[in-house]
């Protein structure tokens, strides 16, 4: 007897696309489907039917072939997942295609998937020198690493791991629930596809043991408090052979003594006599590459700001080099000699009188203000 055409079973043009073909087929599958047609043979040839159109035009060479030869082109008898043999296919096989993005992925083309391995965190604190200029720490990490003895299968040397007779090595089965089937992870293999009967002594069965590792970190220039750094396939090592996780470093910059940062900028504060305040001179600044020589301008006050551009961070991301920031503040002279505090207060009496104002500019305006304060209160 000859086979209808494969879209005309279906009901769909020969230019439908693979979700006009998945609508169609869900349809006719749900019409035809054993469990909703019991005893009724005729409902589960035309259900065989449809899987079969299915299978073939869902399956790109199949397709191709099937486009160009016809029924000859596509072998019914193919392999184990041919379109003849069976006495009414399983539900899960049916749905799986359908249904895969809701339940995790059908049958077809599947396996156990491993369980990758935890990814880990590192605290690194680092001072602000290192995390300016880049430095290569190591660090020691408690992980599981593979198992050196059974090379991370879990099975004693000399033996292998079979193939678990629940799932057939799939690591999920198909739990059927009214009339849907919903894919779990398998209960006797724990979704690895294998169960081991004699377990490797070192590790348990678990294809890992636990250890410390030594690592060479290597900290980028630049870097600041909050940012990560990742070693790729450092972190727990995945349970029977599956990939390693990764590592990340999380960097945490020290409180400076002398600077204080600012995305790529420095702050410091430098204090100056002030005498040199008012006369002007030349002051050292401290940096994080030395010394520099910093010109005070004549009548500097507390709280001026000057840039050392280039004397920042360079930034990690951008490769911008920020600045320095320096901060005067004039310091007044403790512990004076009766000589000093005489000196002091001849120069003080030669502050005052008209020229007052023209020596202490926000002193005098300040007392301006004031006396305007006060003048407005009682009036």
């Amino acid at each position: 007897m000859s086979k209808r055409d494969y879209y005309e079973v279906l009901g769909v043009d020969r230019g439908a696309d693979e979700k006009e073909i998945k609508r169609a087929y869900k349809k006719l599958a749900m019409k035809y489907h054993p469990d909703r047609n019991p005893g009724d043979k005729e409902s589960e040839a035309k259900f065989k039917e449809v899987k079969e159109a299915y299978e073939v035009l869902t399956d790109g060479d199949k397709r191709a072939a099937y486009d160009r030869y016809g029924h000859a082109g596509v072998d019914p008898n193919m392999g184990a997942g041919g379109f003849g043999g069976g006495n009414g296919a399983d539900f899960a096989d049916i749905f799986g295609d359908v249904f895969g993005d809701i339940f995790g992925g059908g049958r077809r083309g599947g396996g156990a998937r491993q369980a990758r391995g935890a990814d880990l965190r590192y605290n690194m604190e680092l001072s602000l020198e290192e995390a300016v200029k880049g430095v290569s720490k190591e660090i020691k990490v408690p992980t599981f690493a593979s198992c050196e003895k059974c090379d991370g299968s879990g099975a004693k040397p000399g033996t292998s791991a079979k193939t678990c007779h629940t799932c057939q090595g799939m690591g999920q089965v198909q739990m059927r629930q009214g009339f849907f089937a919903v894919q779990q992870t398998c209960p006797t293999c724990s979704g690895s596809g294998k169960v081991i009967a004699d377990p490797c002594d070192a590790c348990h069965g678990q294809g890992r043991v636990q250890k410390t590792k030594t690592l060479s970190v290597k900290i980028p220039a630049g870097v600041d408090t909050g940012d990560r750094i990742r070693l790729s396939g450092e972190g727990e090592a995945g349970q029977f052979g599956a990939p390693a996780g990764d590592l990340y470093v999380q960097v945490h910059v020290k409180e400076h003594p002398i600077f204080v940062r600012d995305g790529n900028n420095l702050y410091c504060e430098v204090p100056i006599s002030f005498t040199v305040a008012a006369l002007g001179g030349e002051i050292e600044v401290p940096t994080l590459d030395g010394r520099v020589k910093l010109k005070v301008a004549e009548g500097t006050q507390t709280g001026r700001m000057f840039r050392l551009k280039g004397k920042g961070v360079k930034s990690v991301r951008s490769g911008m080099q920020g600045d320095l920031m320096v901060k005067t503040v004039v310091e007044t002279p403790v512990n004076l000699t009766a000589e000093q505090r005489e000196l002091l207060e001849q120069f003080e009496k030669s502050l005052t009188g008209d020229s007052a104002k023209r020596h202490k500019p926000k002193a005098e305006g300040f007392f301006d203000g004031v006396k305007r304060f006060f003048d407005d209160l009682s009036s």
